[in-house]
């Protein structure tokens, strides 16, 4: 990856001597790498190292350096408190950049001690959009091939081997599994937490019952939650819940969850598909919230009769795109006529993975081939 152009890195030098940067993602995302590539003058601890956490103690970095990084300060205890006195005694620069492989979501909370003083990123793995600005590929079908069998972790799809891949995916999970969960949950539930994962990538794509996962595991629905949120917060999975004008309503609804690792997902292409869309739609929607302060949600659409749309952007809780995707079935769906009744404003699309020839119709309602549309430098707009 040395030398790629990630997507956040103009965004991010330009509010680096503003505020604290706190940027966030899946483990293996590139957070380090383009942390490191901001400039050539820093100085980085990481959490995780012995030798590191003491000078996180002592406070005795480099502060000649034009940038500090911080990998993994989440696990110092009462990190924000620490990192908010460094930022009001200090003040900056350097620069100071704040890396973790888990959610720092809670900083949110009204009061907290952070408040006013960071800037949130959010480092997706590639997709096709960042692979066509960066590195410029022959062909998008098969960079789109490719996303699909291996996903879009920069180390194994720079690698391009399946091989590499397969043993790079168990280890990357095995360190999730036994490294960064083993502060929250106890080795039983680590084991237990292994098999929901197992049992959700068989189900991309589908609602999601809390009480039929806890009859597989043999636990209560409380701890299917518990494991599915704590799954969110480390960056394995994230959900799209079912939209609703009544937003009480929706939550009780089941949600969908998928991967951010598209290779972990077992079924049929489809569903691979529908988990890659999910990828590049959330990576946009995040991109567009932490990089212009716009206001996105994803969801999926079900009547009571059973009659789903995969995805539906919202824009300020408006509905504005409603997302059916398919692998071959060039026919428009019939259930947009179902739901565009209820949401005449939203534009209809159809992304297709293998098609001849792109079409619209009078009513506005498109048919896409997947590799264009998601390639696209706006692919909302």
């Amino acid at each position: 990856m040395v030398g790629m152009e990630r997507y956040l890195k103009k965004f991010i030098l330009e509010d680096l001597n503003r505020k604290i940067i706190l940027l966030t993602g899946p483990r293996q995302a590139g957070k380090t790498t383009l942390s490191k590539m901001l400039t050539d003058n820093f100085d980085y601890l990481n959490y995780d190292n012995s030798d590191h956490r003491l000078q996180f103690f002592e406070k005795s970095w480099d502060r000649a350096k034009d940038l500090l990084i911080f990998d993994e300060l989440h696990k110092l205890k009462n990190w924000k408190s620490w990192l908010k006195g460094i930022f009001d005694t200090e003040g900056i620069p350097p620069s100071i950049i704040v890396t973790g492989s888990a959610k720092l979501d809670t900083y949110r909370k009204v009061g907290d001690s952070l408040a006013g003083r960071f800037f949130q990123f959010r480092l997706h793995p590639l997709d096709l959009k960042e692979i066509r600005t960066s590195l410029n590929p022959d062909n998008l079908e098969e960079s789109l091939d490719k996303l699909l069998t291996i996903g879009g972790f920069p180390e194994p799809f720079l690698d391009g081997s399946t091989r590499f891949y397969n043993r790079w995916k168990k280890s990357h999970l095995d360190i999730i599994l036994k490294q960064d969960l083993i502060d929250l949950e106890n080795v039983q539930q680590i084991t237990s937490i292994e098999t929901l994962i197992q049992l959700l990538k068989k189900c991309v794509g589908s609602p999601v019952s809390y009480s039929s996962l806890a009859g597989d595991l043999q636990c209560s629905d409380k701890s299917i939650k518990r494991w599915l949120t704590i799954l969110e917060n480390m960056y394995v999975i994230f959900k799209v819940p079912p939209f609703h004008k009544n937003v009480a309503r929706s939550i009780l609804k089941s949600p969908k969850y998928y991967f951010y690792d598209n290779g972990q997902v077992d079924g049929d292409p489809g569903a691979k598909l529908e988990n890659l869309v999910a990828c590049s739609l959330l990576k946009e929607i995040h991109f567009r919230a932490d990089c212009f302060g716009e206001s996105l949600q994803l969801n999926y659409l079900k009547n009571k009769d059973g009659r789903e749309i995969d995805f539906l952007v919202t824009r300020d809780a408006v509905p504005e795109l409603m997302i059916e995707v398919k692998w071959a079935d060039e026919t428009l769906s019939s259930n947009f006529k179902i739901f565009e009744k209820y949401l005449p404003k939203a534009r209809k699309l159809q992304l297709v993975k293998e098609m001849k020839r792109e079409k619209t119709y009078p009513d506005g309602a498109e048919v896409r081939m997947a590799h264009n549309w998601l390639s696209r430098e706006t692919p909302l707009i």
